[in-house]
């Protein structure tokens, strides 16, 4: 299986628009961040997770030419504000794209792009086939998604554990039922936002503590803001094992 990262930023991205502190003005490449995204390849069959504001330039510039499915963490526009774009997909493979989420991102899809929906459709707008999913387990085709639950503030959110990989993004707490599915895995992305506490999303601490709390071989950050600063010297405040993903790093699974 490989993994790519698309986006490794938060919201408003990094930099951020008018912006001028060293995160926003570092020259780095690791520091340019989109929307946060992954694609996941496995065999014959290639996902998405969340499709952000930024999808149409992270399947360009990722140079993705085929897509079977969307998976949706939760409903926040900097994770679904790309799904008409996914119209490309429909006009090349000549086929619905399947779309995993939960029932209430699927009513916030529904309120969001009503047109997509709409029982009378205009010619050309994206073409859907939507499956509701639960904190369940699911598959698609013979590959296990396992979601894991998480609260984004008073928002429930879900990440994926995809075999020896987990993808957990946009959460401040996790309850520790939740951490026995990530038992196992050697590959974990935690968000980590900035450095100080945050009523939504993990703090850098936080996001070290349950990393070195489930001991993958390799532990990624994302979700990364420009409060982080430059990523080069991010890393020398990392343990060992753990390093700040950065958009178009992929990996080997």
């Amino acid at each position: 299986m490989k993994i790519t990262f698309l986006g490794t930023g938060t919201s408003q991205g990094v930099p951020v628009i008018g912006c001028r502190c060293s995160g926003c003005m570092s020259d780095d490449e690791h520091d340019k961040r989109l929307r946060s995204s992954i694609l996941v390849e496995y065999n014959d069959r290639v996902m998405v997770v969340d499709t952000g504001p930024d999808f149409r330039q992270q399947m360009l510039r990722a140079r993705v030419s085929r897509l079977d499915a969307v998976l949706y963490t939760h409903e926040h526009r900097d994770h679904i504000a790309g799904l008409d774009d996914i119209r490309a997909f429909n006009f090349i493979q000549k086929s619905s794209m399947d779309i995993y989420a939960e029932e209430r991102v699927i009513r916030a899809l529904k309120s969001g792009f009503p047109y997509i929906f709409a029982e009378k459709k205009y010619p050309g707008i994206p073409q859907v086939v939507i499956h509701p999913i639960t904190a369940e387990p699911f598959t698609i085709g013979d590959l296990e998604i396992i979601p894991v639950r998480m609260m984004h503030y008073h928002l429930p959110v879900l990440g994926f554990r995809i075999g020896e990989f987990a993808y957990l993004t946009d959460f401040n707490h996790i309850p520790d039922p939740e951490k026995q599915k990530l038992k196992g895995v050697k590959h974990l992305v935690v968000c980590a936002l900035r450095k100080e506490t945050h009523i939504s999303h993990f703090s850098l601490a936080q996001a070290v503590a349950l990393i070195k709390e489930v001991n993958p071989e390799m532990g990624y950050l994302t979700h990364i803001s420009h409060q982080m600063g430059p990523s080069r010297y991010l890393m020398d405040e990392l343990p060992p094992r753990i390093v700040p993903a950065y958009d178009g790093l992929e990996l080997e699974v």
